[in-house]
């Protein structure tokens, strides 16, 4: 997949261009060069994944500022570390999971872990295979008709596909987005 059908594929799910964002299982970046082209000079992705080597690539091919689409430049900073564990990662206003929950057998728990850190009104942007059967190469999978369930029980208030798109190894991706519940009006005073 080419970096302009990666962009295209996520880009209904990008709704803010600024804040704290998390690609979790970054791997080689080539959904992070995605989501940086997508935001602002104001955001920073922190691209986390546990494989030093990936982060180390990541880091020589998007290490300086990503040129953003809306001028300026979104800025990287690598994370050493499993995503499923403790992070040292802000608040955040919108993340990325790309192919890298199917190697997680319980989706619901990493849907619930991840959520902690994302901000009220964030969202997770989930790409993944939409296939049903278990392979070497996707051993948990999480089609589409599963994900709205499992995000749900996570947690999150709702989700949405944003698209899909052919592959080249597994028939078919998609990506959604599941956002946490709206952000706070304020508090209300009462009347004990």
């Amino acid at each position: 997949m080419t970096l302009a059908e990666r962009i295209s594929l996520i880009r209904p799910g990008v709704t803010r261009a600024d804040g704290a964002w998390a690609d979790l299982g970054a791997g080689g970046g080539a959904f992070t060069a995605a989501l940086a082209s997508l935001l602002g000079p104001g955001a920073v992705i922190h691209a986390v994944d546990r494989d030093r080597r990936s982060l180390h690539t990541l880091e020589q091919e998007l290490g300086a500022p990503v040129p953003a689409a809306g001028g300026g430049a979104a800025r990287i900073a690598c994370v050493a570390g499993d995503f499923t564990g403790e992070l040292p990662l802000p608040r955040l206003d919108g993340a990325l999971i790309a192919n890298a929950l199917h190697f997680h057998a319980d989706h619901v728990a990493v849907l619930a872990h991840v959520r902690r850190w994302l901000e009220p009104g964030a969202v997770l942007i989930v790409v993944e295979y939409d296939i049903h059967r278990a392979n070497p190469w996707v051993p948990h999978p999480l089609p589409w008709e599963a994900l709205p369930d499992a995000a749900a029980r996570a947690g999150f208030a709702a989700v949405r596909l944003l698209g899909n798109r052919p592959s080249a190894y597994h028939r078919s991706m998609y990506a959604a987005a599941c956002t946490t519940g709206p952000k706070p009006a304020g508090r209300v005073a009462s009347d004990a």
